[in-house]
């Protein structure tokens, strides 16, 4: 049972489409971490690594590079007439309307409510807690993620 476990774990790492997504994620990531090192806005390693391996927001945008990744893969491999390619397609159009819709408006929310908060906080009038200012994305920064997914999950489906 253990083996068949294990062959199944190699199997799913060693598929191309779960491979050609965590590069396209991976190097959106690190083009966004090169970016503000180059702007100085890396202060410490934590938040070199968080930049690395977790930060959202920012050029370009990891979550549309890996969507727009598996949707080319999954182009590629079983035909855009599939349903499993729709399927992929509805989910990328989601996730990017998602980071510049929803994500981007609560950010710029968190933002205006922490002003508040801060005044009154410093007039001693509350004692707010400040709000994660979750971030969203621009249209290009969705839109160069995207082209960076499309153009990796291509270069992975003709290899």
């Amino acid at each position: 049972m253990f083996t068949g476990a294990k062959t199944q774990f190699q199997l799913l790492f060693s598929n191309p489409i779960l491979l050609a997504c965590i590069f396209s994620w991976f190097c959106a990531q690190f083009i966004k971490t090169i970016i503000k090192l180059f702007y100085g806005q890396v202060h410490s390693l934590k938040q070199l690594f968080e930049l690395l391996l977790w930060r959202t927001g920012g050029l370009p945008s990891s979550h549309s590079a890996l969507v727009s990744c598996l949707c080319t893969t999954i182009g590629f491999r079983s035909g855009i007439d599939s349903d499993i390619f729709i399927l992929a397609f509805c989910f990328m159009l989601v996730t990017m309307r998602d980071a510049v819709g929803v994500r981007r408006a609560n950010g710029i929310q968190a933002r205006r409510i922490n002003e508040i908060a801060k005044i009154l906080n410093d007039k001693e009038m509350s004692s707010f807690k400040f709000l994660k200012e979750v971030q969203g994305h621009s249209p290009m920064e969705v839109f160069i993620g995207c082209l960076l997914g499309f153009f990796i999950g291509l270069a992975f489906s003709m290899l």
